[in-house]
């Protein structure tokens, strides 16, 4: 089994194994990553996070986690720009450093293991961490408390002040989102690294993990481009095409498959 269908296979157990999944998409792009040892790796860090945690109910304990994990050294990673390791787990593990979203992952492993209740949160820009039934949100560089004034405010700096908060912001993220944003992640930091090949590969996952986007084959395309596979290229543009109302990228992608090669036609024998 390869990196990549232990990945998937990670999330057909029930429960799924989003952590150790994650863990096999790093493995993807670094044979030298072993999963079976990270796993082991968090299990010491399990014990040192809970010899840390105050006595309170476990659903008193999610911001007490987060806050411990921070004075262990875990912190967003605010090197510019950021490279692929602020999204890859062995990476963020070994440097403690990391996007939100790869810090979330291990909070929430951490807190599967010690039983507190977590869940993840797909807000855009920012992955954030919701106790079930709490009021508030929660934000895994730091275990800060967000209200939705301060949702607003975040998404305000995020994506500028037309874009108002709505409920779809603040919706429990599943496995496979998660996985699929740590994907998107993984696309856009190896690509803006100049590995392109690298890039593809999370391209590739980005489309198994669940339903694409217009962005998502676009971001494919523009790959392919750069790696001079005009035919998989003009498949991409065409399924974008096909799946963006926007009326000012669909007359640039009309105008970039214009500047493609044709189609072979298939030999008649």
């Amino acid at each position: 089994m390869n990196p990549r269908q232990a990945c998937l296979a990670c999330l057909d157990r029930d429960p799924p194994a989003i952590f150790e999944a994650a863990l096999w998409i790093a493995a993807e792009h670094d044979a030298s990553v072993e999963p079976e040892k990270l796993l082991r790796d968090v299990h010491t860090l399990a014990q040192q996070v809970s010899v840390g945690l105050p006595m309170l109910p476990v659903c008193e304990l999610a911001q007490p986690l987060l806050r411990r994990l921070n004075d262990l050294g875990f912190q967003q990673d605010e090197f510019h720009p950021l490279r692929p390791q602020a999204a890859l787990l062995d990476k963020v593990l070994h440097r403690r450093r990391g996007q939100p979203l790869a810090l979330a992952l291990i909070s929430l492993e951490l807190a599967r293991r010690l039983d507190i209740p977590l869940t993840g949160v797909n807000f855009p820009g920012h992955f954030l961490l919701r106790v079930p039934g709490a009021d508030h949100l929660l934000d895994p560089c730091g275990g800060r408390r967000l209200y939705p004034s301060d949702c607003r405010e975040l998404l305000g700096r995020q994506f500028g002040p037309q874009i108002a908060l709505s409920a779809d912001h603040l919706l429990e993220a599943s496995p496979r989102q998660m996985l699929q944003r740590l994907s998107r992640n993984l696309r856009q930091l190896h690509s803006t690294n100049d590995n392109d090949l690298a890039a593809l590969k999370d391209a590739e996952r980005v489309m198994e993990l669940g339903p694409a986007n217009a962005s998502d084959y676009l971001a494919r395309a523009t790959l392919y481009q750069h790696l001079g596979c005009p035919q998989a290229e003009r498949f991409d543009l065409e399924r974008a095409l096909l799946l963006t109302d926007d009326p000012i990228q669909r007359l640039r992608l009309t105008n970039r498959l214009s500047h493609l090669p044709p189609t072979a036609a298939p030999s008649v024998h």
